[in-house]
């Protein structure tokens, strides 16, 4: 049973670094479109999308000319705010979401609490860590910033993976099911807020 309230986002953040509006709606059905500049980083949020079934669209435009990493931080930061203005009062949600997932030779592991305690805790080393001209870093910061910004103990591990590719992919994609479960609404407690707090 969804609740009657349609679970949706869209934010504007705009620095002497980045230009981002990011629409979002989490009961979505994985549609996707995103314009970073980054190649390989639309891919990625692309995976994000679908594999969440999650609704989608990004326009960034970053000083790339530099670096990446003000981009894919930012972005990582506006997702978040998004996830954390389309919850709303958090009542309903299950709160807690975890998924394993294989990409080929990878094996990733993500778990999240979205109980409003900002925590990272990423221990994803590939043997190489650049596809092409994305440093594999830029993911722990852009799962930093999101961290940041939802307020969500988060913990990122990749079990074991070698191909850099593989290894991004299987984490994007575990962090969207990871999210899929944590957001959606628990049938026996719709209208119940998930801690014994009473606070989020």
């Amino acid at each position: 049973m969804a609740k009657s309230t349609q679970r949706v986002s869209t934010v504007t953040r705009t620095t002497a670094e980045t230009d981002i509006t990011l629409s979002l709606a989490i009961d979505g059905r994985g549609q996707a479109k995103i314009d970073t500049v980054v190649p390989f980083f639309d891919h990625m949020l692309t995976l994000f999308a679908k594999h969440g079934l999650f609704d989608l669209t990004v326009k960034a435009k970053g000083d790339v000319e530099v670096d990446y990493h003000h981009t894919v931080e930012d972005v990582g930061l506006v997702l978040g705010q998004a996830f954390k203005e389309a919850l709303g009062d958090k009542v309903g949600i299950r709160r807690y979401g975890f998924f394993l997932l294989p990409m080929d030779e990878s094996l990733a592991r993500v778990v999240v609490d979205i109980g409003g305690r900002p925590h990272l805790e990423y221990k994803a080393e590939a043997p190489t860590m650049f596809v092409r001209d994305f440093n594999l870093v830029l993911v722990k910061e852009f799962c930093r910033a999101f961290s940041n910004a939802l307020g969500c103990n988060l913990h990122v591990q990749l079990v074991y993976g070698e191909e850099p590719h593989h290894v991004a992919e299987a984490i994007f994609k575990c962090l969207a099911r990871a999210l899929d479960m944590a957001t959606q609404v628990e049938p026996r407690a719709a209208d119940l807020l998930p801690s014994t707090k009473g606070k989020i």
